[in-house]
């Protein structure tokens, strides 16, 4: 090995550089930053053209004005905080929950209790302000005033022919009621005995009823029946519009009433038609439902006389037991009495808040009974033209009321499916008969003593009530559809019934 070989390779000595690096490092920094630049701005030119860049022009919101409105925001809800201190909340949980359902807020929230209940109150009246509480209260007295006074009864002067006709009524009427009460008197003086084998007599003969008589009446259903005062005719209403006379008990057709138009609702015979008034004279009344009522004789098949004034339904009419007035019922919420002496209305009743479908008349002549679609019933005394009782107990409308010859109990049928008899001296519900299946049609005492209550009803049948007592002693079946009319004969030997099978039956006791 040379000398050369053995020598070993000079170490290279680090330099030091005295002083600072600055200018230096910020040079390279600045043409880092200038190549980066111009190679991003070269590739942000190219997005550009290629159309994958879309830079906009639009405006710019400054720091400073985001922060103002968040200031805003925050002094505002210190400023609401603010005032919910100073409102005074009641500590009654029933007071709080009335404020917040008069501000159409809910009462009570998912696990609110009444402290809570009663900052979300408060929190509520800081933004809609404390005298919305005030205002909402007196609106709703407002409305509550303005109910109840739509609720009170309130009179009116009437007409000199009004006055006139109610001094004739009770100069009409007192006499009947003390003849009714010296017979009252008179019966009980009878022994118990026999009121019970008169009693005994009756249920017995009630119970063999059967049919005596069924006759095709018309060609579509038969609404309506009523008996003549002298039990010799029969006269039936039906929705073909016409009304029809057949002699009893043959049942054969007598005369064809033709006037209306469409569906006649009732057919009555005055109280006198027959017996004292002469064959011309006005014998009957119908009503119809284009609100047409009509007068009729026993002499022609065309109308005597046209009443008009309703401009909706009428359902029912009624003769007094004078005869010299009438009575209808419309489904414009009210019902009328019209003299027949003075030919023209005198009274123009109001009083239900539906339409009213039936009405019946005190025999005394005081005292008139209204039902409508409203479920009430109301019974008017006619001297005075008060309300003397209001009937309320029934769940559906009254469709049929009729009064008991002993001149306190009142019958009351409706499509709740029940009978209903009312205590007049009470002013009471006396008894409930869960009479039928469907709803009641009509109802109707024994006219001479009232001693048995004939029901009919849309199940198809009708059925025979005692008096008192209640209890069921024959049921009336043989009607294909439901029946719509019941009557029974002044003598009280016959009971009618009227159908939608388009038939009427008789029905005697064997």
């Amino acid at each position: 090995m040379s000398d050369e070989e053995d020598v070993a390779p000079a170490v290279k000595k680090s330099r030091v550089f005295y002083g600072s690096l600055e200018e230096k490092e910020r040079e390279r920094l600045r043409g880092e930053a200038a190549s980066s630049t111009t190679a991003s701005s070269d590739a942000v030119k190219a997005g550009i053209e290629a159309g994958n860049i879309n830079i906009s022009s639009g405006e710019t919101l400054e720091m400073e004005e985001r922060v103002s409105e968040r200031q805003q925001e925050a002094l505002a809800e210190f400023e609401r905080r603010r005032r919910a201190r100073q409102i005074t909340v009641s500590t009654d949980d029933a007071e709080v929950k009335a404020g917040l359902r008069a501000l159409g807020e809910p009462i009570t929230l998912f696990g609110e209790g009444p402290a809570d209940r009663r900052e979300r109150l408060r929190s509520v009246l800081s933004v809609v302000g404390p005298d919305a509480l005030k205002k909402s209260r007196k609106d709703e007295e407002r409305a509550k005033r303005s109910h109840d006074e739509c609720q009170q009864t309130w009179y009116h002067e009437g007409s000199a022919s009004l006055k006139d006709a109610r001094l004739w009524l009770a100069k009409y009427s007192l006499p009947r009621a003390m003849r009714r009460l010296e017979a009252a008197r008179a019966q009980k003086d009878v022994t118990e005995g026999t009121r019970t084998i008169r009693q005994q007599e009756l249920h017995k003969s009630l119970r063999n009823l059967n049919n005596f008589c069924s006759q095709i009446g018309d060609d579509r259903p038969i609404s309506f029946c009523h008996f003549s005062p002298n039990s010799k005719m029969l006269a039936t209403a039906s929705w073909s519009g016409l009304c029809k006379l057949w002699s009893i008990p043959d049942c054969s057709l007598i005369r064809t009433l033709r006037g209306h138009n469409t569906n006649v609702g009732a057919v009555v015979f005055r109280p006198q038609a027959g017996v004292s008034l002469d064959q011309s004279d006005v014998s009957l009344a119908s009503c119809a439902a284009d609100g047409s009522v009509k007068l009729w004789n026993l002499e022609s098949d065309e109308p005597v006389a046209d009443i008009e004034g309703h401009s909706e339904r009428v359902s029912r009419v009624s003769w007094h037991p004078s005869g010299r007035f009438l009575g209808t019922t419309c489904y414009d919420n009210s019902w009328r009495l019209w003299d027949l002496e003075v030919q023209e209305e005198i009274l123009h009743q109001e009083g239900h808040s539906k339409g009213v479908h039936d009405l019946t008349f005190h025999q005394d002549g005081s005292l008139v009974a209204t039902g409508g679609l409203d479920a009430f019933g109301r019974v008017w005394d006619l001297r005075t033209g008060r309300c003397v009782v209001f009937l309320e107990g029934h769940l559906k409308e009254i469709y049929t009321l009729h009064f008991s010859p002993n001149g306190y109990h009142l019958a009351t049928g409706s499509g709740d499916n029940t009978c209903k008899v009312w205590e007049l001296r009470n002013r009471k519900c006396l008894y409930t008969v869960p009479a039928h299946q469907n709803l009641l049609s009509a109802v109707r005492f024994q006219p001479t003593d009232g001693h048995f209550l004939l029901t009919g009803a849309y199940d198809s049948t009708a059925k025979v009530w005692s008096h008192p007592g209640w209890t069921p002693l024959k049921t009336l079946a043989g009607h294909e559809g439901k029946v719509m009319g019941v009557d029974v004969s002044p003598d009280g030997k016959l009971i009618a019934t009227s159908s939608y099978d388009r038939t009427f039956k008789l029905w005697l006791s064997e």
